[in-house]
């Protein structure tokens, strides 16, 4: 849809075109690149905003996302021709302070609409631990670890259904002040997603209420804004970083935490090693299930989509921490 045909280079022109013939062709409109449609062009910087933009923008938006399937996010170095795929879009979706080569990408581009996903709801700072015993972590500085972003925020706001609910509504004003002519069906498919983001959050509410234990451990601290939610205390191997090493004493503190709160389970995802978790669970006597960070969808994930996969984690959750019912 882009009516600002910007004059660019006839290399990346040359780059785009074959970054959309080299795509794969499936019924998401994500995995097919390219710019300068009929419709209304976003570009997306992961798959928890892609859903966003493909729920939100229907059969009038065209997304792209600048992360591959099964590509860590945190990973992504911005390739020429994505640049370029950039340059040509009529708004660009991110998450700043996520993906550096995205933000100084999104920087550096003449993109008209610019839609940052944290300014449209609050973060928080979280460490290794996060929930319901946060305040009572002691003065070793875990509980307070520097996280992923610049500024220490935790990112993971889509494990929220409220926190994202919250995006949902921002990411529809946007494509409605973008693109006025659809505004309307933005308006409706905001809406009916944001509904279904509540009945989530009834889910999660209401799974989790009666649970045995409230204390879950997990590999990545990508989980802190959930526990948070629903009462929980999330108690990490690494920090906001999945590719963090931890130390020898997190490892030990860890054991002692799991004895102590009646844990069974340790978490792990399916884009980094399960290495650490399976070490400390046959140190300790627990069993190892996936709880999904939403970072991407793949071959691996328990769902197609975002609702499927969250409510496998909700499943997840219900039986590791021991809820009336959970099997």
């Amino acid at each position: 849809m882009n009516v600002r045909r910007r004059l660019i280079p006839t290399a990346a022109l040359t780059a785009v075109s074959a970054l959309t013939l080299a795509a794969t062709s499936a019924c998401s409109a994500s995995d097919t690149a390219g710019g300068n449609t009929a419709k209304f062009d976003v570009v997306t910087s992961f798959y928890p905003l892609t859903f966003l933009a493909e729920s939100i923008g229907g059969k009038h938006s065209h997304v792209t996302s600048l992360t591959e399937p099964g590509q860590e996010p945190h990973d992504l170095e911005i390739s020429a021709r994505q640049t370029a795929l950039l340059q040509e879009s009529d708004a660009v979706l991110y998450l700043k302070n996520l993906q550096p080569s995205v933000d100084d990408a999104v920087a550096q581009s003449e993109v008209a609409t610019k839609i940052d996903a944290a300014s449209l709801t609050t973060l928080e700072e979280h460490g290794t631990e996060a929930g319901g015993h946060e305040e009572e972590a002691d003065g070793d500085g875990h509980g307070h670890e520097e996280g992923e972003g610049e500024d220490g925020k935790d990112p993971h706001i889509w494990l929220d259904p409220v926190r994202y609910a919250e995006v949902a509504e921002g990411v529809g004003k946007a494509f409605e002040k973008a693109d006025p002519d659809h505004a309307a069906a933005y308006r409706k498919n905001t809406t009916a997603l944001v509904k279904r983001l509540d009945g989530l959050d009834d889910r999660f509410e209401t799974g989790l209420r009666d649970t045995r234990s409230k204390v879950f451990l997990t590999t990545h601290a990508a989980f802190g804004y959930l526990a948070e939610r629903y009462g929980l205390t999330q108690e990490a191997i690494n920090g906001l970083d999945p590719e963090s090493e931890p130390s020898a004493a997190r490892i030990k503190e860890l054991g002692k935490t799991a004895k102590t709160e009646g844990v069974t389970t340790v978490f792990y995802e399916t884009l980094v090693s399960d290495r650490t978790a399976r070490t400390l669970a046959s140190d300790s006597g627990l069993r190892t299930d996936v709880l999904d960070p939403l970072e991407g969808i793949t071959g691996k994930s328990r769902g197609k989509d975002y609702f499927q996969v969250m409510d496998s984690n909700l499943k997840a959750l219900r039986k590791a921490l021991g809820a009336p019912g959970s099997k």
